[in-house]
């Protein structure tokens, strides 16, 4: 599914893949990218209603943590990270995040819970462990 989103949702996208995921490199800032597209494109669960990238990174209650980092909230994304968030919105999609609505950052020396917000853990790229709902629940991601 084709996404729209404006230059505005673009640098967003791209802040909050920074908030979420700089210290672990680019890949898992596009897996956190995946997410974010993820929640626009399905019409289910928590997010139903949640259309458009703006609606998903200002989501309230329910949004990202990352939105309240000094990392988002401190000026324009880069020319990198903006051609990040440029390929996750065009539909480049990374496993185990490919499918994912959720992830979460276990403490150090965890593993990922096997369920969380009941829904199924897809795996684990570096601190970040991803979570997506069953195939059926959210048509549109899969």
């Amino acid at each position: 599914m084709l996404l729209k989103y404006t230059s505005k949702e673009l640098d967003l996208c791209a802040r909050l893949m920074r908030a979420e995921a700089l210290g672990e490199g680019e890949l898992a800032m596009l897996m956190v990218g995946n997410v974010i597209v993820n929640r626009a494109i399905a019409n289910c669960l928590d997010f139903k209603n949640i259309r458009t990238i703006s609606d998903v990174i200002y989501q309230k209650p329910g949004g990202f943590v990352g939105t309240n980092s000094s990392l988002f909230n401190s000026g324009s994304a880069t020319t990198k990270e903006r051609e990040l968030a440029s390929r996750v919105l065009k539909g480049e999609a990374y496993y185990p995040a490919t499918n994912a609505l959720w992830f979460y950052a276990p403490k150090k020396g965890e593993e990922c819970k096997g369920l969380w917000f009941k829904q199924k853990n897809t795996g684990r790229y570096k601190s970040h462990c991803f979570y997506a709902p069953q195939e059926g629940i959210c048509q549109e991601l899969y």
